[in-house]
C-alpha cells in the first residue's frame, strides 16, 4: 500500500507539471503561429492522459490474490506500460502527418508563418520541467521497482527532448529569417520520430512480458546459479521464468539424494525458494520440484 502511495505522489508531480505546460504550449503555440509548439503541447497533453492511466492501473494492480487471480494483480502495470506506448506512438503519428504535410506545403512555395518568442521560451520551459520531473521520476521507478513509473519517466524524457528540437526548430525559425521558417515544422518531424523509437521500445517491453516472455539469459543463468548453489542440489534444470508486472516468476526442477527423507528434501527445496526470494524480492514466484539424483 505504501509503494502505491508513492506511486500516486510520483504520478501526481509530474501531471501538475503536465498541465501547466500543455496550457502553456498550446497558448504559446496558437499565440506564436508555430506548428512545432503545439505539437509538443500534444505531447503534453498526452503525458497528462498516461499519467491518469498509471494511477488507475496502479490501482488495480494493488489489489491482493483473489479467487479469480491466484498470481495477484500485478500485470495490470504491465498493461499499462502497454497502453502508454500506444498512446506515445499514435501521438507521434499525428506529430508526424502535421509536420510532414507543412514542409510539402512549403516545399509547393508556400509562405510558413515564423514562430513568435513566446513559442521558443515555452519550449526552453519545458525542456527544463521536463527533465527534471524525468529524473526524479526514474530514481522513484528503480527505489519502487515500478515499469509503470519508469514507462512515464521516460515520457518525461521524450517530451524534454522533443523541446529541444522544438527549440531549436523556432530558434531556427525566428532568427534566420523568412526563408528558414520551415524549421519550425522539421523541428516537429524531429520530434515525431523521436516519440516513435521511444513508444515501440515501450511496446516491445510491454507486449513480451504480456505474452509471457522468458527473462534475459543471464537473469535465467544467474537463477541456475543460485539454485545449484545449495547444498545437496544438483543439476537445476527445466527453468521456466516470466514476469508478474514488477516481480519474477520462477519454476525450475532439481535433483538430490534419492535416500534422504522427503522433510529434508522440503527442507532443501525451501532454503532454494528461500536463496532466490532474497535475491529477486519476497513477492518473487517460485514453484520448485524435487527430482531423486
Amino acid at each position: 500500500m505504501e509503494r502505491n502511495k508513492e506511486i500516486y505522489k510520483v504520478t501526481l508531480v509530474g501531471g501538475v507539471v503536465n498541465v501547466v505546460l500543455l496550457v502553456f504550449k498550446f497558448a504559446a503555440g496558437i499565440l506564436g503561429h508555430s506548428a512545432a509548439m503545439v505539437a509538443d503541447a500534444v505531447h503534453s497533453l498526452s503525458d497528462f492522459v498516461t499519467d491518469v492511466v498509471v494511477i488507475a492501473f496502479v490501482h488495480i494492480s494493488g489489489k491482493p490474490k483473489d479467487k479469480s487471480h491466484d498470481y495477484g494483480h500485478a500485470k495490470y502495470e504491465t498493461l499499462a506500460m502497454t497502453i502508454i506506448g500506444i498512446a506515445l506512438l499514435a501521438v507521434a503519428f499525428g506529430i508526424l502527418y502535421s509536420g510532414v504535410v507543412k514542409i510539402v506545403a512549403w516545399a509547393g512555395g508556400a509562405q510558413l508563418t515564423a514562430p513568435g518568442m513566446l513559442a521558443l521560451w515555452a519550449a526552453l520551459l519545458s525542456v527544463v520541467l521536463k527533465e527534471a520531473v524525468y529524473h526524479y521520476s526514474m530514481v522513484k521507478a528503480r527505489q519502487l521497482q515500478s515499469q509503470a513509473v519508469e514507462a512515464n519517466a521516460w515520457h518525461h524524457r521524450s517530451d524534454a527532448l522533443s523541446s529541444i528540437g522544438t527549440a531549436v526548430g523556432i530558434g531556427g525559425a525566428i532568427f534566420l529569417g523568412q526563408r528558414w521558417t520551415v524549421l519550425d515544422p522539421v523541428a516537429s518531424v524531429i520530434v515525431g520520430l523521436f516519440i516513435v523509437k521511444v513508444s515501440v521500445e515501450l511496446l516491445r517491453r510491454g507486449i513480451g512480458d504480456l505474452m509471457e516472455q522468458s527473462l534475459p539469459d543471464e537473469v535465467e543463468d544467474e537463477i541456475l546459479r543460485l539454485a545449484g548453489s545449495v547444498d545437496g542440489v544438483t543439476l537445476p534444470h527445466d527453468l521456466r521464468t516470466r514476469r508478474l508486472g514488477n516481480h519474477y516468476a520462477i519454476e525450475l526442477h532439481i535433483l538430490m539424494d534419492p535416500d534422504i527423507t522427503l522433510r529434508e528434501a522440503h527442507d532443501k527445496a525451501s532454503e532454494v525458494e528461500a536463496l532466490l526470494r532474497l535475491h529477486y524480492g519476497r513477492e518473487t514466484h517460485i514453484a520448485v520440484h524435487v527430482e531423486p539424483r
